[in-house]
């Protein structure tokens, strides 16, 4: 039997009613071309050793980068098309990394109807970002809490950090962020990533 991990706090019947109610009529529409569906979320990489699983008789020394620099990712991918679009720091993600997502968005997809998918975080629900959201007619559509199954893009950056941290030593930031930017760009002409990104998500049930 293969045994699963769901988050402790997970309230599974929340999702499943979001899941059939709120996502899926979503997914549908924007299969038909009726509107733009992107899953937001940020992701903090850290330039440091991240050790995958080794077996070996003698001891083994590996290279680590000093200090805990960072590279923080938002994004917002696209359901269909799998396209990306981005906003970087070397600091920490905030409210107003947030907004101005949301404006790239309602640039790029000018006169269509947008929805956004996103987690619960504190800098992604407060005023300041819903009501810039309503105000450029972006729609922000927030998951049930303890949900990253739900949220596509988790998926995304597993498949970075596989990639880009497991078992890699980067000597400087900057070659660092460009190995995650090379592993983020034309995503939608990876067949690893095509393969991740199906719109089937997992229906979680209590554990016993």
């Amino acid at each position: 039997m293969k045994v699963g991990q769901i988050p402790a706090k997970a309230d599974t019947q929340k999702q499943a009613d979001f899941l059939e109610q709120e996502l899926k009529p979503r997914i549908e529409e924007a299969k038909q071309g009726k509107r733009q569906l992107l899953f937001m979320d940020a992701s903090h990489f850290v330039l440091a050793i991240f050790i995958g699983y080794l077996w070996s008789f003698s001891r083994i020394f590996v290279k680590s980068p000093s200090g805990r620099q960072r590279y923080s990712v938002l994004g917002a991918l696209n359901a269909i098309t799998l396209e990306l679009v981005t906003v970087t720091t070397d600091a920490y993600i905030n409210a107003r990394s947030v907004i101005e997502l949301l404006d790239k968005l309602a640039d790029k997809y000018k006169g269509q109807l947008i929805t956004v998918v996103l987690d619960n975080a504190r800098y992604q629900r407060c005023k300041p970002v819903m009501d810039h959201a309503a105000e450029i007619g972006i729609e922000l559509l927030f998951l049930p809490s303890y949900s990253p199954n739900l949220n596509l893009i988790e998926r995304l950056w597993k498949y970075v950090k596989n990639q880009c941290l497991y078992c890699r030593y980067y000597e400087t930031l900057s070659s660092f962020k460009a190995a995650i930017n090379d592993c983020l760009t034309d995503l939608e002409t990876k067949s690893a990533i095509k393969s991740l990104m199906t719109l089937k998500f997992q229906a979680l049930r209590n554990a016993s």
